[in-house]
């Protein structure tokens, strides 16, 4: 059972210490965020032969199942209590731990190794990371419910401080076992394990007020059940092969019925365009930061001699420094929706210039940009539905960071990824030669949501580089007076001409990761525009106003 304690009940230790253990837990979920973007590309793409688009897959795997627990514990969190439904998040994040440490190990079926063992790890850690924003959201907006967008943004400072904190000792532990930087996920986990004990959770202001469930299910309505649930049929389909147009479609009518006859009525449209709103807002923040180490890596290599890492740590540390220091005064000043709107026009600049940036000064400014531009729209849009739907309770503010994970996973991250491998392939095939080596043709074409691909086959790329890295040491040990290596001109003449198709691949893949790159300037140019509009709808209203309850 949920406690009696009312939002206004909590003393200051009592608040103090709840806003730590939400704070904690979030920072565990970019922790996972993290740890997955360091090792997919460098370390599990190589070693199980996985392609862009299915790397994308993964990603998605950790970011929309995010969707099933936020949006079911936030119809049954009111009754089963804050604290329970946390620690269920502990126990997800522990499965996923352990699963990432071990997706080549002896006792893991070898049909389930690699591709698959690392996606049900990520499709737990989802469920735990979703089912921590179930929690954090409506606490912080009911303790809070005076200014929600400001605490409500100053909590997500968590996730950016975690991707910082995660980067630094992912790259801390440099070369060392994938295992071992697997285990720094656990870091923060039994962190907020341990101060979750003592933690005290109010009940929600909407429970406070005395706003019946019913009237909470109505704010979303069937439109917004069938955004929420039509996305996440449409994801098990694909994952489980089923037909999208059989099943899923009674599905998704049983889901239209059940809107209609409980919540009564389609939903508030403004909550519907919001929820709509979310997809290509979470594509822009977190689908970009899934692929932009991978993305801008090899610019950042030429410029200053660093991985592509340091690219997300530092718009991260951007991202945190703003949350904690600027919502404040900038909260004062601008409704959420006018932060919104700045918030599209600097990160669609920022990421279309980071496609074609070379140079170090130009990397460095546009990132910059992009880290203010993506700063205030997850919390800044939390802040928004909080303060224009309280009667939705968890349900509204829960299914819009769901709906906005739903979107990254299932549509952002594979469409960059698949992006990638489509332009790739397109490319080979105007050089006969490399695209017979270096694609595998006889093999089935792979699938993903976009429909059917071919993808350049990383065993092949890894024997080329493996082997240019060979000849490379060799000649190396030749220039260095080394009498006792052989390296004949036999050698420097296949030196030469793996350098050239090495040369070849590599402008190709850089190539086609800036129009992946660009393309993701697309939604929040789409975003500002939906803003400006409804900037001038609550102008012809009055301005825009807070919404609050009574209790």
């Amino acid at each position: 059972m949920a406690s009696a304690l009312s939002p206004n009940a909590l003393s200051d230790s009592q608040r103090k210490l709840l806003f730590g253990t939400c704070f904690v837990a979030l920072i565990a979920t970019s922790f996972g965020f993290m740890v997955r973007i360091a090792l997919l590309n460098d370390v599990w793409k190589p070693q199980f032969n996985l392609s862009d688009t299915q790397v994308g897959e993964i990603f998605g795997a950790g970011l929309w199942p995010f969707a099933i627990s936020i949006v079911l514990f936030s119809l049954i969190i009111d009754k089963i209590g804050y604290k329970v439904s946390l620690w269920f998040a502990v126990v997800c994040h522990v499965i996923q731990a352990f699963m990432l440490m071990t997706p080549g190990a002896g006792f893991v079926p070898e049909d389930l190794q690699g591709y698959w063992w690392i996606w049900i790890g990520s499709f737990f850690g989802a469920l735990g990371n979703g089912t921590v924003e179930a929690v954090i959201n409506p606490v912080i907006a009911s303790v809070y419910h005076k200014q929600k967008t400001k605490w409500l943004t100053i909590l997500h400072a968590g996730w950016p401080g975690g991707l910082v904190l995660a980067g630094l000792l992912t790259l801390a532990l440099g070369s060392s076992s994938p295992t071992l930087q697997v285990a720094v996920l656990l870091f923060p986990v039994v962190i907020y394990a341990f101060m979750l004990v003592g933690t005290v959770f109010p009940i929600n202001e909407r429970v406070a007020a005395g706003v019946p469930y019913t009237t909470m299910l109505r704010q979303a309505g069937v439109l917004g059940a069938f955004i929420v649930v039509g996305l996440i049929v449409v994801e098990f389909g694909r994952v489980i092969g089923m037909e999208q147009d059989g099943v899923n479609f009674w599905i998704l009518a049983l889901v239209m019925i059940f809107g209609f006859g409980i919540g009564g009525g389609l939903g508030r449209p403004l909550f519907i365009l919001l929820l709509l709103l979310m997809i290509p807002l979470a594509i822009t923040e977190l689908g970009t930061d899934s692929w932009i180490k991978d993305l801008i890596g090899p610019a950042l290599d030429d410029a200053f001699g660093l991985p592509g890492i340091w690219v997300l740590i530092y718009t991260a540390f951007i991202m945190m420094l703003l949350r904690l220091f600027a919502i404040g005064p900038l909260s004062r000043v601008f409704s959420p929706l006018v932060i919104l709107a700045g918030s599209s026009v600097f990160a669609a600049a920022g990421i279309f210039l980071l496609a074609g940036a070379d140079a170090a000064f130009m990397i460095l400014i546009f990132a910059t940009i992009y880290g203010i531009g993506q700063t205030f729209f997850w919390p800044c849009t939390l802040g928004l539905v909080s303060e224009q739907f309280p009667e939705g309770g968890a349900l509204t503010l829960n299914s819009i960071a769901g709906v906005g994970m739903l979107g990254v996973g299932i549509i952002g991250t594979p469409f960059l990824g698949n992006l990638q491998d489509s332009q790739i392939h397109t490319s080979l095939q105007e050089s006969p030669a490399i695209y017979q080596q270096y694609v595998d043709t006889e093999a089935d074409p792979k699938k993903s949501i976009f429909g059917t691909y071919r993808a350049v086959d990383q065993d092949k790329v890894k024997a080329l580089n493996d082997e240019v890295s060979k000849l490379d040491r060799m000649k190396a040990a030749i220039d260095a007076g080394e009498q006792d290596v052989l390296y004949s001109p036999q050698d420097a003449d296949r030196h030469a001409m793996l350098l050239e198709k090495k040369g070849t691949l590599d402008d190709l893949v850089v190539d086609a990761k800036g129009n992946a790159l660009r393309a993701a300037s697309g939604p929040p140019v789409f975003m500002f525009l939906c803003y400006v509009v409804l900037i001038l709808w609550f102008a012809s209203r009055g301005g825009y106003k807070p919404v609050e309850l009574e209790s």
